[in-house]
């Protein structure tokens, strides 16, 4: 594990670093916050809260709605009937901009032309961050988000449209390409350590940016459908072009052993047993599938039931948890080169998609392979890819973005819910409402996002 996490004494060095300074103005300079910090701790620092906001509350709140998980108790009892309050997130969203995307904007600054490959790490991060924040909340503020140091103009920081925000990732996600394929000698410092996920590998970083590049091209399945499969394609083509072949370079989130270091699922068990469990729905999906021993929790029988928390693979002290790997790769191939009209594509790309998860959970079981990894030209259908899909993103936030778009897998709301049918966003946070005096404030769950609606 490439991990030192005596970084996580340091992180409230990183997190608080040039933040917002409409919530403290007048009161900006503390002399228990470090004026200054190097490159190495800011880039842990965003990593870290990375980690946290993909693992954290805002993976379990898809997982709930998309029927993987369900609420029982306290605030998911009322999540399980689509009760979603401005104040339920707004930890969330502060955090996204707060430890996510003001480090990475500080980072990319600090590291300038003489550090291309921590610049290249900084603006993937920051595309992660605001790829999750918009995913989940639509319209939010980016390009005058993170230059509150700027000035007293941008105390209120406008909102983007969706569709303005996707394209400035894709260029971002281009500016860190062209950062981390420069040579090693253009870089006064090289990542090491402090690079809890790739180990400074630029490689690595720069295929995971092209990943994400076939990610935010997919969302648009909807909006473009030929256009955004053939630019997913391009993408994915480029990746393996460039070695991108599942052997060792999936991204994913790093833990230790130390309380304040736990994997986010099992912190979440330690603190509120019995809040949330796998969903029955979840656990019949799963029947004859090698994984469901690793997804849920064998009761004291040996048995799975939905009284079950989530299993040891992702679910115990250290586990690591996926944010960009191969076999996610493979179902946006599948699901693009089907688009686009390649079937036969289509159906290999979901075969390798299926076997590669499989493989990297340790269980590639020949007789679930047979019946699922076994498509034809003739076979493939959207359907397939996208209930494959399903299980083998299973943790991550993408299971709701993915069933927001195509449909899929087929989602029964629940009937004893405030609400007829299943949320497609999250309302805008308490914070934004209250301080923000340029904030959209969308209260409807039901209200589609840009790349959603259509």
């Amino acid at each position: 594990m490439k991990k030192s996490f005596s970084i996580f004494t340091l992180l409230s060095l990183a997190l608080f670093v040039g933040g917002c300074k409409k919530y403290v103005e007048g009161y900006d300079v503390s002399p228990n916050d470090p004026l200054d910090v190097n490159v190495e701790v800011l880039l842990t620092g965003t990593q870290v809260a990375t980690f946290s906001n993909y693992t954290g509350n805002l993976a379990r709140i898809p997982g709930v709605l998309t029927n993987q998980l369900a609420g029982r108790q306290f605030q998911f009892e009322d999540l399980q009937a689509y009760v979603i309050r401005e104040t339920d997130v707004d930890n969330d969203f502060q955090q996204l901009y707060n430890g996510g995307m003001i480090n990475a904007q500080q980072l990319i600054e600090k590291a300038g032309d003489e550090n291309p490959y921590y610049r290249g790490i900084a603006r993937v991060l920051k595309v992660m961050n605001i790829g999750l924040a918009t995913d989940l909340w639509g319209d939010v503020p980016y390009s005058e988000a993170l230059r509150g140091l700027e000035g007293e103009q941008y105390f209120n920081p406008a909102y983007d449209a969706q569709e303005n925000i996707l394209r400035d990732m894709q260029a971002d996600l281009d500016l860190a390409i062209q950062d981390l394929s420069q040579d090693e000698s253009a870089n006064l410092r090289i990542p090491g350590e402090d690079d809890l996920i790739f180990g400074g590998d630029p490689q690595q970083w720069r295929n995971a940016a092209r990943v994400l590049k076939a990610r935010y091209y997919n969302r648009l399945s909807k909006r473009d459908p030929q256009g955004s499969a053939n630019q997913a394609l391009a993408a994915l083509d480029a990746a393996y072009a460039d070695g991108f072949d599942g052997s060792d370079d999936d991204m994913t989130a790093r833990f230790g052993l130390a309380a304040n270091e736990w994997n986010q699922w099992y912190a979440f068990e330690q603190q509120r047993a019995g809040y949330l469990t796998i969903s029955q729905y979840f656990i019949d999906q799963l029947q004859n599938d090698p994984r469901l021993p690793l997804y849920v929790t064998a009761d004291a029988s040996g048995g799975f039931n939905d009284q079950q928390p989530i299993g040891p693979y992702y679910g115990d002290l250290d586990s690591p948890l996926p944010l960009v790997t191969f076999f996610e790769a493979k179902f946006i191939e599948a699901e693009a080169a089907l688009r686009a009209g390649n079937s036969a594509r289509a159906a290999t790309a979901l075969n390798d998609a299926v076997e590669a998860n499989l493989t990297k959970l340790g269980v590639p079981d020949a007789a679930y392979l047979a019946a699922h990894a076994s498509e034809t030209a003739g076979s493939i259908t959207l359907e397939k890819i996208m209930v494959e899909k399903y299980k083998a993103m299973f943790t991550q936030p993408e299971v709701w973005s993915d069933w927001r778009r195509t449909g899929f897998p087929t989602l029964t709301p629940n009937p004893d819910a405030e609400e007829t049918q299943i949320p497609r966003r999250l309302p805008t946070a308490q914070s934004e409402r209250l301080y923000n005096d340029n904030s959209v404030v969308v209260s409807d769950i039901l209200q589609p996002v840009w790349w959603d609606a259509l």
